[in-house]
């Protein structure tokens, strides 16, 4: 009984010492992707937020591009160029000031002219795909000028 003990133990021992507890390893997923980030998947929308931010902002009832919007939006590509095969969907938001009908219009302009930056930047437009939410799908709730600046916004979503 006691040489069956410590042949378990040995083995055990053994098996321990293959592992590799390196931190400087490359991880992967079970569907094969590298992660990175404290194990997030590269190819996820939570690395997109955490390195690029997944928001862009708009002043009021507008859809042009500010320099700001255009850094992030050039992460974005940076983003899209080193994954060639991932889609996307940009999401178009707007405050709750306006009709439902106005504001899923702007919605849409801002999606579209961030469809148009990236693809300025080469990334095919048959990546992209765009929506509206109008101001059906607030970021933050109230009627204040904080909420809405921040409800004013594009969305990269990785589809």
């Amino acid at each position: 009984m006691y040489l069956k003990f410590l042949g378990v133990i040995a083995t055990a021992f053994i098996l321990s010492a293959c592992a590799s507890n390196d931190p400087s390893s490359s991880g992967s997923t079970a569907g094969g992707a590298n992660t990175d980030n404290g194990g997030i998947n590269p190819q996820s929308q939570e690395h997109i937020v955490r390195n690029y931010g997944d928001v862009v902002l708009f002043g009021y009832d507008r859809y042009d591009l500010s320099p700001k919007t255009r850094a992030v939006i050039e992460g974005w590509a940076t983003y899209a160029e080193e994954f060639p095969q991932t889609e996307f969907t940009i999401e178009g938001h707007a405050d709750e000031r306006g009709t439902r009908e106005y504001n899923l219009a702007l919605g849409e302009r801002r999606a579209n002219a961030t469809k148009e930056y990236l693809s300025a930047l080469g990334i095919a437009s048959d990546r992209l795909s765009t929506v509206s939410f109008g101001k059906e799908q607030p970021a933050v709730m109230g009627s204040s000028e904080e909420a809405y600046a921040q409800n004013r916004r594009g969305v990269l979503v990785l589809n």
